[in-house]
């Protein structure tokens, strides 16, 4: 068997603390976003959506990747978080999202970005 760095180890598993706490937001954003108007279902809503469904990409891909290409990944799924934070505030200041709905997002948001920093800094070390 050949050695490629590009292949993924196969190893997952969704006991993962981060990718459980994502799969949760989703599942509650999921709820949420049944809310929004039509028009911004379609179009805010459905880019929120495909950022949430990149950083679980992302969380899977790097739970399966040697560390040598870890903090690459990990370092991906930190931007697409940091626009998911800017797609979920347009939505409160738009009012699309009410401020109760805004706070249990961003409260998902920041325990996600937490969780992530971590992964980043022992990944770093």
């Amino acid at each position: 068997m050949i050695n490629d760095p590009n292949k993924l180890s196969g190893q997952f598993s969704i006991d993962i603390p981060i990718f459980k706490k994502t799969y949760d937001f989703m599942r509650e954003f999921y709820i949420f976003e049944l809310d929004f108007p039509k028009k911004d279902r379609y179009t805010l809503g459905q880019r929120c959506e495909f950022y949430i469904v990149d950083i679980l990409e992302g969380i899977m891909m790097a739970a399966q990747t040697e560390k040598s290409r870890k903090l690459q990944i990990l370092e991906g799924v930190s931007n697409k978080l940091d626009l998911l934070k800017v797609f979920i505030r347009l939505s409160a200041d738009l009012k699309i999202l009410s401020d109760k709905r805004y706070v249990v997002c961003q409260n998902h948001l920041q325990e996600i970005g937490r969780m992530l920093g971590g992964w980043i800094r022992s990944v770093r070390e």
